[in-house]
Protein backbone atom coordinates (compact mmCIF):
# COMPACT_ATOMS: atom_id res chain seq x y z
CA UNK A 1 0.00 0.00 0.00
CA UNK A 2 1.21 3.42 -0.90
CA UNK A 3 0.33 6.74 -0.34
CA UNK A 4 -2.39 8.42 -3.25
CA UNK A 5 -1.32 11.91 -3.14
CA UNK A 6 -5.29 12.84 -4.17
CA UNK A 7 -6.36 11.71 -1.31
CA UNK A 8 -8.77 13.42 0.90
CA UNK A 9 -7.85 14.77 4.49
CA UNK A 10 -10.39 12.99 6.62
CA UNK A 11 -8.51 9.95 4.29
CA UNK A 12 -4.90 11.06 5.38
CA UNK A 13 -6.41 11.13 8.83
CA UNK A 14 -6.81 7.79 9.11
CA UNK A 15 -3.85 6.55 6.56
CA UNK A 16 -0.93 8.83 6.31
CA UNK A 17 2.54 8.14 6.77
CA UNK A 18 2.26 4.08 7.83
CA UNK A 19 1.40 2.08 4.90
CA UNK A 20 1.48 -1.35 6.63
CA UNK A 21 5.03 -2.96 8.73
CA UNK A 22 7.52 -3.60 6.01
CA UNK A 23 9.18 -6.72 8.08
CA UNK A 24 5.80 -7.96 8.91
CA UNK A 25 2.89 -6.36 7.56
CA UNK A 26 1.14 -5.01 10.58
CA UNK A 27 -1.43 -2.40 10.09
CA UNK A 28 -1.03 -1.50 13.52
CA UNK A 29 2.13 0.45 13.88
CA UNK A 30 5.49 -1.19 15.85
CA UNK A 31 6.36 0.92 18.71
CA UNK A 32 10.35 1.28 18.92
CA UNK A 33 10.87 1.04 22.90
CA UNK A 34 14.72 1.35 22.48
CA UNK A 35 17.46 4.02 23.38
CA UNK A 36 20.06 1.92 21.24
CA UNK A 37 20.19 1.72 17.70
CA UNK A 38 23.37 -0.49 16.37
CA UNK A 39 25.56 0.90 13.79
CA UNK A 40 27.69 -1.53 11.18
CA UNK A 41 30.63 0.19 11.99
CA UNK A 42 32.47 3.66 13.64
CA UNK A 43 31.73 5.82 10.09
CA UNK A 44 28.25 4.40 10.18
CA UNK A 45 28.51 5.97 13.85
CA UNK A 46 29.64 9.18 13.16
CA UNK A 47 27.06 10.13 9.87
CA UNK A 48 24.34 9.25 12.26
CA UNK A 49 25.75 11.41 14.92
CA UNK A 50 26.13 14.12 11.93
CA UNK A 51 22.87 14.25 10.16
CA UNK A 52 19.38 12.49 11.34
CA UNK A 53 18.48 11.70 8.24
CA UNK A 54 21.79 9.15 7.88
CA UNK A 55 20.26 6.44 10.22
CA UNK A 56 18.88 6.31 14.23
CA UNK A 57 21.33 6.29 16.94
CA UNK A 58 19.78 7.26 20.06
CA UNK A 59 16.44 7.94 20.89
CA UNK A 60 17.48 11.62 22.10
CA UNK A 61 17.61 12.26 18.65
CA UNK A 62 14.61 10.30 16.90
CA UNK A 63 13.23 7.14 16.76
CA UNK A 64 10.96 5.40 14.19
CA UNK A 65 7.60 5.69 16.11
CA UNK A 66 8.43 9.32 16.41
CA UNK A 67 9.55 9.92 12.96
CA UNK A 68 5.80 8.10 12.43
CA UNK A 69 4.19 10.89 14.13
CA UNK A 70 6.05 13.63 12.54
CA UNK A 71 5.50 12.42 9.05
CA UNK A 72 1.73 12.72 9.63
CA UNK A 73 1.44 15.57 11.19
CA UNK A 74 3.86 16.90 8.63
CA UNK A 75 1.11 15.77 6.08
CA UNK A 76 -1.99 16.91 7.44
CA UNK A 77 -0.96 20.22 8.40
CA UNK A 78 0.84 20.51 4.26
CA UNK A 79 4.28 21.21 5.73
CA UNK A 80 7.80 20.04 4.72
CA UNK A 81 8.80 18.49 8.28
CA UNK A 82 7.47 18.27 11.89
CA UNK A 83 9.50 17.81 15.25
CA UNK A 84 8.09 15.90 18.36
CA UNK A 85 8.31 16.96 21.89
CA UNK A 86 7.43 15.50 25.44
CA UNK A 87 5.16 18.81 26.10
CA UNK A 88 3.36 21.64 23.62
CA UNK A 89 5.41 23.84 25.68
CA UNK A 90 8.79 21.68 25.43
CA UNK A 91 7.81 22.64 21.59
CA UNK A 92 7.59 26.23 21.98
CA UNK A 93 10.02 27.05 23.71
CA UNK A 94 12.99 24.75 22.04
CA UNK A 95 11.77 26.19 18.72
CA UNK A 96 11.85 29.64 20.29
CA UNK A 97 15.19 29.50 21.88
CA UNK A 98 16.66 27.81 18.44
CA UNK A 99 15.54 31.11 16.66
CA UNK A 100 16.13 33.41 18.86
CA UNK A 101 19.44 35.05 20.16
CA UNK A 102 20.15 37.93 22.70
CA UNK A 103 19.53 41.16 21.38
CA UNK A 104 16.51 40.07 19.41
CA UNK A 105 13.01 40.99 19.68
CA UNK A 106 9.17 39.59 19.65
CA UNK A 107 5.75 40.58 18.86
CA UNK A 108 3.87 38.45 20.25
CA UNK A 109 -0.36 38.44 21.11
CA UNK A 110 -1.50 39.49 24.51
CA UNK A 111 -3.28 36.23 24.46
CA UNK A 112 -1.49 33.51 24.65
CA UNK A 113 -0.92 30.21 26.92
CA UNK A 114 0.33 31.04 30.47
CA UNK A 115 3.38 29.57 30.51
CA UNK A 116 4.55 31.14 26.77
CA UNK A 117 3.50 34.57 28.28
CA UNK A 118 5.76 33.80 31.70
CA UNK A 119 8.66 32.18 29.19
CA UNK A 120 8.84 35.28 26.92
CA UNK A 121 7.99 37.97 29.46
CA UNK A 122 9.97 36.85 32.66
CA UNK A 123 12.92 33.99 31.18
CA UNK A 124 13.87 35.38 27.69
CA UNK A 125 14.55 38.53 29.15
CA UNK A 126 17.58 37.40 31.58
CA UNK A 127 19.25 36.40 28.07
CA UNK A 128 18.80 40.13 26.89
CA UNK A 129 15.45 38.96 24.09
CA UNK A 130 12.56 42.01 24.39
CA UNK A 131 8.77 40.64 23.77
CA UNK A 132 6.39 43.48 22.96
CA UNK A 133 3.17 41.95 23.65
CA UNK A 134 -0.39 43.49 21.54
CA UNK A 135 -3.99 42.44 20.40
CA UNK A 136 -2.59 41.05 17.30
CA UNK A 137 -6.42 40.34 16.21
CA UNK A 138 -5.47 44.34 14.86
CA UNK A 139 -2.53 43.79 12.06
CA UNK A 140 -1.90 47.86 12.75
CA UNK A 141 -1.13 47.19 16.51
CA UNK A 142 1.47 44.02 14.77
CA UNK A 143 2.87 46.57 12.40
CA UNK A 144 3.41 49.66 14.83
CA UNK A 145 5.13 47.04 17.47
CA UNK A 146 7.56 45.73 14.84
CA UNK A 147 11.17 46.83 15.42
CA UNK A 148 14.63 46.80 13.12
CA UNK A 149 15.43 43.61 15.25
CA UNK A 150 12.46 41.97 15.27
CA UNK A 151 12.74 38.33 14.49
CA UNK A 152 9.68 36.54 15.12
CA UNK A 153 5.65 37.27 15.47
CA UNK A 154 3.95 35.02 17.61
CA UNK A 155 0.31 34.20 18.22
CA UNK A 156 -2.37 32.04 18.87
CA UNK A 157 -5.64 31.14 16.70
CA UNK A 158 -8.00 30.47 18.56
CA UNK A 159 -6.40 32.23 21.57
CA UNK A 160 -6.34 30.59 25.03
CA UNK A 161 -8.68 31.40 26.85
CA UNK A 162 -11.07 33.80 25.14
CA UNK A 163 -11.24 31.89 21.92
CA UNK A 164 -10.05 35.29 20.23
CA UNK A 165 -9.07 34.58 16.30
CA UNK A 166 -6.01 36.41 14.81
CA UNK A 167 -6.18 36.49 10.90
CA UNK A 168 -3.56 34.45 9.48
CA UNK A 169 -3.15 35.39 6.00
CA UNK A 170 -2.61 39.11 7.46
CA UNK A 171 0.21 37.98 9.97
CA UNK A 172 2.10 35.90 7.33
CA UNK A 173 1.80 38.67 5.02
CA UNK A 174 3.31 41.48 7.63
CA UNK A 175 5.69 38.73 8.61
CA UNK A 176 6.85 38.32 4.94
CA UNK A 177 7.06 41.78 3.89
CA UNK A 178 9.71 42.79 6.86
CA UNK A 179 11.52 39.19 6.90
CA UNK A 180 9.85 38.02 10.31
CA UNK A 181 9.41 34.66 10.83
CA UNK A 182 5.41 33.88 11.72
CA UNK A 183 4.59 31.44 13.96
CA UNK A 184 1.31 30.11 15.09
CA UNK A 185 -0.02 27.89 17.83
CA UNK A 186 -2.48 26.18 16.82
CA UNK A 187 -3.87 24.18 19.35
CA UNK A 188 -7.92 25.01 19.33
CA UNK A 189 -7.84 24.55 16.34
CA UNK A 190 -5.91 21.23 15.07
CA UNK A 191 -5.04 20.02 11.45
CA UNK A 192 -8.36 19.33 11.01
CA UNK A 193 -10.23 22.72 11.32
CA UNK A 194 -7.37 24.96 9.91
CA UNK A 195 -3.82 24.58 8.26
CA UNK A 196 -2.07 27.53 8.83
CA UNK A 197 0.70 27.03 6.73
CA UNK A 198 -1.42 27.15 3.31
CA UNK A 199 -2.13 30.91 4.72
CA UNK A 200 1.84 31.36 4.43
CA UNK A 201 2.45 31.55 7.94
CA UNK A 202 6.33 29.97 8.78
CA UNK A 203 5.47 27.97 11.95
CA UNK A 204 2.67 25.88 13.49
CA UNK A 205 2.86 24.45 16.73
CA UNK A 206 0.54 21.95 18.24
CA UNK A 207 0.11 20.93 21.82
CA UNK A 208 -0.67 17.72 20.85
CA UNK A 209 -1.90 16.97 24.64
CA UNK A 210 -4.93 18.32 23.12
CA UNK A 211 -6.87 17.15 20.43
CA UNK A 212 -3.91 15.34 18.57
CA UNK A 213 -3.74 12.67 20.94
CA UNK A 214 -7.66 13.64 22.58
CA UNK A 215 -8.37 11.49 25.54
CA UNK A 216 -6.35 12.64 27.95
CA UNK A 217 -3.62 10.13 28.44
CA UNK A 218 -0.64 11.49 26.85
CA UNK A 219 1.04 14.67 26.85
CA UNK A 220 3.32 15.98 23.32
CA UNK A 221 4.33 18.92 21.12
CA UNK A 222 4.47 18.94 17.64
CA UNK A 223 6.07 21.81 15.25
CA UNK A 224 5.63 21.77 11.41
CA UNK A 225 7.35 23.68 9.24
CA UNK A 226 10.56 23.62 6.49
CA UNK A 227 12.37 20.87 6.91
CA UNK A 228 15.91 22.68 7.34
CA UNK A 229 14.84 24.45 10.65
CA UNK A 230 13.00 21.29 11.83
CA UNK A 231 16.98 20.03 11.47
CA UNK A 232 18.21 23.24 13.30
CA UNK A 233 15.81 22.61 16.39
CA UNK A 234 16.30 19.26 16.27
CA UNK A 235 19.94 19.46 16.62
CA UNK A 236 20.37 22.67 18.29
CA UNK A 237 17.78 22.62 21.18
CA UNK A 238 15.84 19.14 21.12
CA UNK A 239 19.06 17.19 21.47
CA UNK A 240 20.84 19.95 23.89
CA UNK A 241 17.56 20.37 26.37
CA UNK A 242 16.23 17.04 25.76
CA UNK A 243 12.49 17.83 25.64
CA UNK A 244 11.82 14.24 23.36
CA UNK A 245 9.01 12.35 23.13
CA UNK A 246 9.19 8.76 24.12
CA UNK A 247 8.15 6.44 21.85
CA UNK A 248 5.34 5.19 23.51
CA UNK A 249 4.04 8.23 23.88
CA UNK A 250 4.54 9.30 19.62
CA UNK A 251 2.71 5.92 19.40
CA UNK A 252 -0.12 6.67 21.19
CA UNK A 253 -0.58 10.59 19.69
CA UNK A 254 -0.33 8.45 16.31
CA UNK A 255 -3.49 6.25 17.49
CA UNK A 256 -5.30 9.30 18.30
CA UNK A 257 -4.74 11.19 15.23
CA UNK A 258 -6.64 8.25 13.27
CA UNK A 259 -10.05 9.34 15.14
CA UNK A 260 -9.40 13.31 14.64
CA UNK A 261 -11.68 13.97 12.14
CA UNK A 262 -14.68 11.94 14.19
CA UNK A 263 -13.56 13.61 17.38
CA UNK A 264 -13.67 16.82 16.00
CA UNK A 265 -16.92 16.96 14.16
CA UNK A 266 -18.74 15.80 17.24
CA UNK A 267 -16.74 18.20 19.13
CA UNK A 268 -17.83 20.70 16.58
CA UNK A 269 -21.18 19.93 17.02
CA UNK A 270 -21.87 19.82 20.23
CA UNK A 271 -19.93 23.05 21.18
CA UNK A 272 -22.42 24.60 18.50
CA UNK A 273 -25.65 23.38 20.20
CA UNK A 274 -23.95 24.71 24.21
CA UNK A 275 -23.05 27.80 22.77
CA UNK A 276 -26.60 28.64 21.54
CA UNK A 277 -27.78 27.67 25.00
CA UNK A 278 -25.18 29.64 27.01
CA UNK A 279 -25.92 32.56 24.75
CA UNK A 280 -29.77 33.20 25.47
CA UNK A 281 -29.10 32.41 29.50
CA UNK A 282 -29.96 35.13 31.10
CA UNK A 283 -26.78 34.67 33.92
CA UNK A 284 -24.64 34.71 31.12
CA UNK A 285 -23.75 38.51 29.78
CA UNK A 286 -22.39 37.17 26.62
CA UNK A 287 -20.62 33.78 24.74
CA UNK A 288 -17.42 33.81 22.50
CA UNK A 289 -17.63 30.77 19.75
CA UNK A 290 -16.47 31.50 16.71
CA UNK A 291 -19.52 29.70 15.32
CA UNK A 292 -21.99 32.17 16.40
CA UNK A 293 -23.07 35.27 14.28
CA UNK A 294 -22.59 37.57 17.40
CA UNK A 295 -18.77 36.44 17.54
CA UNK A 296 -16.56 39.63 16.73
CA UNK A 297 -14.55 37.61 14.15
CA UNK A 298 -17.33 35.02 13.00
CA UNK A 299 -16.72 36.48 9.23
CA UNK A 300 -12.80 35.49 9.95
CA UNK A 301 -13.26 31.98 11.42
CA UNK A 302 -15.84 31.33 8.23
CA UNK A 303 -12.67 32.28 6.30
CA UNK A 304 -9.84 30.23 7.99
CA UNK A 305 -11.22 27.77 9.62
CA UNK A 306 -13.20 24.57 8.26
CA UNK A 307 -15.35 24.50 11.18
CA UNK A 308 -15.29 26.36 14.28
CA UNK A 309 -13.85 23.88 16.88
CA UNK A 310 -15.24 22.85 20.52
CA UNK A 311 -13.70 25.48 22.64
CA UNK A 312 -15.75 28.03 24.16
CA UNK A 313 -15.47 30.97 26.36
CA UNK A 314 -18.31 32.71 28.58
CA UNK A 315 -18.81 35.51 30.76
CA UNK A 316 -21.04 35.11 33.48
CA UNK A 317 -23.07 38.38 34.92
CA UNK A 318 -21.86 37.25 38.44
CA UNK A 319 -18.30 38.01 37.96
CA UNK A 320 -15.71 36.22 40.32
CA UNK A 321 -17.95 34.60 42.63
CA UNK A 322 -20.69 32.93 39.93
CA UNK A 323 -17.72 31.69 38.81
CA UNK A 324 -16.51 29.98 41.67
CA UNK A 325 -19.80 28.72 42.03
CA UNK A 326 -20.34 27.34 38.83
CA UNK A 327 -17.50 25.22 39.05
CA UNK A 328 -18.31 23.86 42.20
CA UNK A 329 -21.67 22.61 41.02
CA UNK A 330 -21.37 21.19 37.94
CA UNK A 331 -21.66 17.28 38.06
CA UNK A 332 -21.27 15.75 34.48
CA UNK A 333 -18.38 18.39 32.74
CA UNK A 334 -15.38 17.61 34.77
CA UNK A 335 -12.84 20.83 36.54
CA UNK A 336 -10.09 20.36 35.19
CA UNK A 337 -7.47 22.34 33.46
CA UNK A 338 -6.55 20.97 30.15
CA UNK A 339 -8.85 20.83 26.98
CA UNK A 340 -9.50 18.62 23.41
CA UNK A 341 -10.15 15.61 25.27
CA UNK A 342 -13.59 13.38 24.48
CA UNK A 343 -14.26 14.42 27.87
CA UNK A 344 -15.87 18.03 28.89
CA UNK A 345 -13.86 20.33 30.72
CA UNK A 346 -14.37 23.42 32.55
CA UNK A 347 -12.35 25.88 34.27
CA UNK A 348 -12.57 29.40 35.96
CA UNK A 349 -9.23 31.29 34.70
CA UNK A 350 -9.37 33.97 37.20
CA UNK A 351 -9.37 31.34 40.01
CA UNK A 352 -7.37 28.89 38.74
CA UNK A 353 -4.92 28.89 35.68
CA UNK A 354 -4.44 32.84 35.68
CA UNK A 355 -5.01 33.45 39.31
CA UNK A 356 -1.17 34.41 39.85
CA UNK A 357 -1.48 37.02 36.44
CA UNK A 358 -1.91 40.66 37.99
CA UNK A 359 -5.74 41.72 37.50
CA UNK A 360 -4.87 44.66 35.20
CA UNK A 361 -2.68 41.99 32.53
CA UNK A 362 -5.90 39.66 33.04
CA UNK A 363 -8.18 42.32 31.53
CA UNK A 364 -5.89 43.43 29.12
CA UNK A 365 -5.82 39.75 27.55
CA UNK A 366 -9.63 40.03 27.73
CA UNK A 367 -9.81 37.55 31.14
CA UNK A 368 -12.57 38.71 33.08
CA UNK A 369 -13.02 37.80 36.60
CA UNK A 370 -16.49 35.70 35.03
CA UNK A 371 -15.02 34.00 31.63
CA UNK A 372 -15.61 31.02 32.09
CA UNK A 373 -13.55 28.30 29.48
CA UNK A 374 -15.12 24.99 28.54
CA UNK A 375 -14.16 22.52 26.35
CA UNK A 376 -16.95 20.56 24.98
CA UNK A 377 -16.22 16.86 24.54
CA UNK A 378 -18.22 14.07 22.84
CA UNK A 379 -20.91 13.02 24.92
CA UNK A 380 -24.65 13.69 24.16
CA UNK A 381 -25.06 17.70 24.04
CA UNK A 382 -28.85 17.60 25.68
CA UNK A 383 -26.76 16.27 28.84
CA UNK A 384 -24.06 19.02 29.23
CA UNK A 385 -26.70 21.07 28.73
CA UNK A 386 -28.75 19.84 31.62
CA UNK A 387 -25.21 20.23 33.94
CA UNK A 388 -24.55 23.54 32.95
CA UNK A 389 -28.20 24.97 33.32
CA UNK A 390 -28.85 23.26 37.23
CA UNK A 391 -25.20 24.35 38.06
CA UNK A 392 -25.80 28.12 36.31
CA UNK A 393 -29.33 27.77 38.21
CA UNK A 394 -27.44 27.99 42.11
CA UNK A 395 -25.17 30.63 40.56
CA UNK A 396 -25.76 34.14 41.90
Amino acid sequence: MEKDKNWKLKTKIVRAAHYGCPQTGSIAPPIYQAVNFKVDNVDDGADRCRNFDNGYIYTRLGSPTQTLLEAKMAELENGEAALAFTTGVAAITATLMCILKQGDHVVADGTVYSATNYFLSNLMTDYGIETTFVDCSNPDNVKKAVKENTKIIYFETPANPTVKLVDLKEMAAIGKSRGIMTIVDSTFGSPYLQRPLDFGIDVVIHSATKYIGGHGDVMGGIVIGKKDLMDAIRDKTLKNLGGVISPFDAWLLFRGLKTLHLRMQRHCENAMEVAKFLEGHPKVERVFYPGLPSHPQHELASKQMDDFGGMIAFELKGGFEAGKTLMNNVKLCWLAVSLGDVDTLIQHPASMTHVYIPQEEKLKAGITDGLVRLSVGVEDAEDLIKDLEQALEITK
